[in-house]
């Protein structure tokens, strides 16, 4: 049986969580997409494997859930002392990059919500070299690897902040309330390729993403990225596009009504996601993955 990922609305009042906008999108997450469009062969195939840290991952979301306790006596100022502590203790903890923003309510997917404002953004690498097996049980198993040890880190970072008076929630590393890729890229960690997932200088999209909200006003918050360059490349590039067995990946992204943009048909995307160790084929064949950040840099913006 396929676990069942935990919601927010069940730990905390509607009335004290910052909920999604009318633009918000509807947020799909791993097990609610294998349960759906996998079958029951191919849910197995892989349990020995992948179920143990999927269940780890659950056990970790519960946790950041029950661990909120709504309040607003934290402390609001964070003095440049504990914020380097803060970013060395999270660096200790084998993440790759930090960044910090505030949330758009849009960001919030529909039906959830969040406790506070602002967001200290987290990237965890996933090992090429086992990444590059896609699609395998080595690769599923790094991709879940990863959940579940941001799962561990972000619950970690709110107990450090909590001990030192200020107010913290972790948010989920799987079956998490935002947009973790539109939040990083507002973070000014990476661009947002046309498979839709965060490209980094340091790893390309080989990465996942968690966040733990806050409502300390003063860490250093952004809402710009240096690497918007990234969007040009890749409407030059389609390797992603061309490789996808499902062809989800729209060649021209779909700008919907409000404005939004939407890289993938979903639906298309969750049936080899399901049936074949978690595709990852998008992320093995973009140029990213493959080559160095700066040298493709390089060569983009000569070409403009």
């Amino acid at each position: 049986m396929t676990p069942k990922l935990p919601n927010i609305l069940n730990y905390v009042k509607e009335d004290d969580l910052i909920l999604s906008s009318e633009q918000s999108h509807i947020g799909l997450h791993v097990p609610e997409i294998v349960m759906k469009y996998g079958s029951m062969k191919d849910k197995f195939r892989d349990d020995r494997a992948v179920m143990p840290l999927m269940f780890r991952c659950i056990i970790e979301a519960r946790k950041s859930y029950k661990s909120l306790k709504v309040r607003s006596t934290g402390k609001k100022q964070i003095d440049s002392e504990t914020l380097d502590e803060l970013k060395k203790y999270m660096i200790s903890l084998n993440i790759l990059d930090i960044g910090f923003t505030v949330v758009p309510r849009h960001f919030i997917f529909k039906g959830k919500g969040i406790v506070y404002p602002n967001a200290i953004v987290i990237t965890m690498e996933m090992e090429k070299e086992k990444i590059s097996t896609t699609p395998s049980v080595v690769a599923a198993k790094e991709i879940f690897r990863t959940y579940k040890e941001l799962g561990v880190i972000v619950n970690k970072t709110a107990k450090f902040l909590k001990e030192r008076g200020y107010n913290a929630q972790a948010g989920p590393a799987l079956g998490g309330d935002v947009s973790y890729p539109m939040l990083a890229e507002k973070a000014g960690l990476g661009c947002i390729g046309k498979h839709g997932l965060l490209i980094t200088p340091a790893s390309g999209p080989s990465l996942r993403i968690a966040a733990v909200y806050t409502d300390i006003e003063n860490l250093p918050y952004t809402d710009h990225t240096e690497h918007l360059w990234i969007k040009d490349f890749c409407d030059s590039c389609n390797l992603c596009v061309k490789k996808c067995p499902a062809q989800a990946i729209y060649k021209d992204s779909q700008i919907l009504s409000d404005g939004s943009k939407v890289c993938i048909d979903y639906k298309k995307c969750a049936v080899p996601f399901s049936t074949d160790h978690g595709c990852t084929i998008c992320v093995k064949s973009c140029a990213f993955f493959k080559g160095n950040y700066e040298k493709i840099k390089e060569t983009s913006c000569e070409s403009i």
